[in-house]
């Protein structure tokens, strides 16, 4: 089965341009309730995902840094899962690999690496569970 059945288009996506700043991010992500975030260029690619645990290790470990500062950092600083894993629109289902089946949600972009949307773990487990028990009464 075709990954566009699953797929959350981009403009139903929270997502952070590479020019944002950490305050912005951390920001987007209280009022979203998320903990990862793709992220974009300004064209649309797709460059990688910030998670919180990016955010705060950075914070941890700069003693130095100030909650002012947030608003002059950018997330391109400190962005440690660049190029993140990626389907594309025309991949199969079956064909995603187990690794990504661990991660809240999987980036879908296009043949130049355009951000189209995600597949989001909750739907494949819902189309998992939909498949079992169709299983279950075919016996």
């Amino acid at each position: 089965m075709n990954i566009v059945f699953f797929l959350t288009p981009k403009r139903e996506v929270i997502y952070v341009k590479l020019t944002s700043t950490v305050r912005q991010v951390l920001e987007k992500m209280k009022y979203h309730n998320c903990n990862r975030l793709p992220i974009l260029d300004d064209k649309g690619v797709f460059v990688g995902i910030i998670t919180k645990e990016d955010l705060i290790s950075k914070i941890k470990n700069s003693p130095k840094l100030e909650f002012k500062d947030f608003n002059k950092m950018g997330i391109s600083d400190i962005i440690t899962d660049m190029i993140d894993m990626t389907v594309h629109i025309y991949d199969n289902i079956d064909d995603l690999p187990t690794s990504m089946l661990d991660r809240s949600f999987v980036p879908v972009v296009d043949d130049s690496n355009i951000f189209i949307g995600i597949i989001k773990k909750s739907d494949l487990l819902s189309m998992s569970k939909y498949n079992e028990s169709e299983k279950l009464n075919c016996m």
